[in-house]
């Protein structure tokens, strides 16, 4: 049967406090916040079913209704009693009778949605004839890998390829994912009855999960593949190579359609997911689409200006204006030499460090003593 199991899905036991119901969603809520994985479709429905289980766990009321449909959940259909002596067919005939029905009025559980969601948590459990859900297990799409690689900081700003190994199952080159030996017969699998699930228990629920005899095939082959040993996957190690889109930012997210886990029964494989991050520059910085640096002068060139050369991220050399003056921790910007981005392109600043001789000669120092002595005439 399909089932929401919200206490698995904060992470806590049925008889967490709300104390600790309360803690388990704000450390999930902060992990898979939209905020924090933009673009990310899958922590979206994460961040989704993590709310709605703290909707009904947070709420004493909702809770003990949740709580009472794992019970009745647990004891299966031929039971309708739930905990503290609670009769669901005589709960449904009052409501209905609440509803002004008859005995002829026709219920629905979308008659229930507005009662604390027990709507929607009774119909992911039964079918509209009272009946417990069941699906067969088709083809399956295969899982998600999920990986960081780390590139150069050129290679994130102007963007690139890039090599990865990574190791994944891949369907059996010998048998193309069937599992059976070339030319082997296959039958029905005899412990799932073709269905390719199994009904087990967890927790208080018993629910269904792929046969691990067919590997959710519902089939069985009498000769397994001498390659795979049955199973349609080998583990492998496969080179792939990756384009860098130009601008990417430390913790972006590359998605490789067709490069995770292969399906099960014919399913699709799944996605490869890259976390990039950015290898730092001895030179550069990154703040958004602008780029800093810093450079160092001489106390003659801040004090009389002069012009410098400046490598930029294009590979040429800006030249820059040192005005006559300039104190130490003065920054400039070369506007348009950041980096370019699908919102335009950022600038670049430079931020002038004066250095300081510390070891003069004789000369340079009575040079130095000659212009402190005219400093302090003026004054």
């Amino acid at each position: 049967m399909a089932y929401k199991d919200y206490y698995r899905i904060l992470g806590v036991s049925e008889n967490a406090s709300q104390e600790e119901i309360k803690k388990a969603y704000r450390r999930l809520a902060k992990r898979y916040h939209p905020d924090a994985n933009p673009g990310d479709a899958k922590a979206a429905e994460k961040f989704k079913q993590i709310n709605e289980a703290h909707e009904i766990l947070s709420d004493p009321k909702k809770r003990k209704q949740y709580d009472d449909l794992r019970h009745f959940a647990k004891a299966g259909p031929s039971s309708a009693t739930f905990r503290g002596g609670f009769d669901l067919n005589d709960f449904l005939r009052q409501f209905a009778g609440a509803q002004g029905g008859t005995r002829t009025r026709t219920f629905t559980f979308e008659d229930l949605g507005g009662i604390g969601n027990l709507g929607d948590i009774f119909s992911s459990i039964f079918d509209r004839g009272g009946r417990f859900r069941q699906q067969r297990y088709g083809p399956q799409r295969g899982e998600d890998v999920y990986t960081e690689i780390e590139i150069p900081f050129e290679t994130a700003i102007k963007g690139g390829k890039t090599v990865i190994t990574i190791a994944k199952d891949d369907v059996c080159d010998l048998c193309g994912g069937r599992g059976a030996q070339p030319g082997s017969r296959i039958e029905r699998c005899p412990d799932c009855g073709g269905t390719g699930m199994i009904s087990v228990t967890q927790g208080a629920f018993a629910v269904s999960r792929p046969c691990p005899r067919c590997y959710g095939r519902g089939e069985i082959v009498t000769e397994p593949c001498p390659k795979c040993g049955g199973t349609g996957q080998i583990a492998t190690k496969k080179r792939i190579s990756v384009k860098i889109p130009p601008g990417i930012n430390d913790g972006g997210k590359i998605r490789l359609r067709g490069q995770g886990q292969p399906g099960t029964s014919g399913g699709p494989p799944g996605d490869l997911i890259l976390k990039v991050r950015i290898s730092p520059h001895r030179f550069f910085k990154r703040k958004g689409p602008d780029i800093y640096c810093d450079v160092t002068i001489n106390l003659a060139q801040a004090v009389l200006g002069s012009k410098i050369r400046i490598r930029t991220l294009n590979d040429r050399r800006a030249v820059l204006k040192i005005p006559p003056g300039t104190q130490p921790g003065t920054t400039f910007r070369l506007r348009g030499l950041g980096v370019r981005t699908d919102s335009g392109v950022g600038d670049q600043y430079i931020r002038v460090n004066v250095e300081i001789p510390k070891n003069l000669s004789s000369e340079e120092r009575e040079l130095f003593e000659r212009f402190a002595n005219s400093l302090s005439l003026k004054h």
